[in-house]
């Protein structure tokens, strides 16, 4: 993958893009996870001499609408430094995502990026019945179920963990920079988790990342998930290439089911 995908909301959309190749069991889930208004925001710490620091935010909105007159789930992803932090490396990106509401899978996505000196907008539309990707650069074969990286996060949000047993492997497609990617992520079982928000009863795992600028490429990050209806994302942390970062989520709205997962607020 190229140096483009090397920014702390890209970490949040990798360590759940969970897109189930065509001879999964999970290919054409119904959506029981998340609303159609649903809001998450995350803050993201960045450590590398032993002390977490608040260097940015991240947020995720979902709002109901139409494309070519089908009903669609149109997801927004944020990612923006703090600005005491501009000066160092300043960052303001916006993906997003539209996604069939019975299917959960995309038809176009759009990225926008800021990341110090550079620069890239990227158009996809996907045509699922020739299974075909469309960029600026031309159009690619893509397996069935492939997802964008903003769309896979809701999509996986969905997987019934029950089914799996702790150390299994759950491979995914992914579609990004004009290149398929098979991956997947590794099921590590529950766990007790403590965030800058509050105690939870969690789900973990490890997706296996495409080493690039800033992640090492290997099962070196970790994420926890709420153990409840809702998968909410609760925290990922991972080394990067200079020191580690740590993404917790601190704010929700509308949230579909009750937040059971929640132990106590902190």
């Amino acid at each position: 993958m190229n140096a483009s995908v090397r920014i702390p909301l890209l970490a949040i959309l990798l360590f759940v893009s969970v897109s189930l190749t065509a001879d999964n069991d999970f290919c054409g889930v119904d959506n029981l996870s998340f609303n159609g208004n649903e809001q998450i925001n995350f803050k993201i710490f960045y450590n590398v001499i032993g002390l977490y620091v608040d260097a940015g935010t991240a947020s995720f909105t979902i709002s109901n609408t139409k494309l070519n007159g089908n009903p669609v789930y149109h997801i927004v992803g944020l990612g923006t430094s703090n600005p005491s932090y501009d000066w160092i490396f300043r960052v303001r990106d916006r993906y997003e995502t539209y996604i069939d509401t019975s299917s959960l899978k995309p038809y176009r996505f759009v990225r926008h990026v800021e990341e110090g000196g550079f620069r890239k907008d990227e158009l996809v539309t996907f045509n699922h019945q020739a299974q075909t990707a469309v960029s600026a650069k031309g159009t690619f074969k893509v397996p069935n179920c492939i997802q964008d990286v903003l769309s896979a996060i809701y999509y996986a949000r969905n997987i019934d963990f029950s089914k799996h047993a702790v150390g299994e492997k759950i491979p995914f497609s992914m579609f990004i920079d004009d290149e398929v990617f098979n991956l997947y992520i590794r099921y590590l079982g529950k766990e007790v988790i403590k965030t800058k928000y509050g105690i939870f009863n969690a789900i973990k795992f490890k997706p296996m990342l495409i080493s690039g600028t800033v992640f090492k490429g290997g099962e070196v990050m970790t994420v926890w998930v709420s153990d409840d209806g809702n998968h909410l994302p609760l925290r990922i942390e991972s080394p990067i290439s200079v020191g580690s970062v740590k993404i917790d989520m601190m704010k929700y709205k509308n949230l579909r089911y009750p937040f059971s997962s929640l132990i106590a607020w902190r």
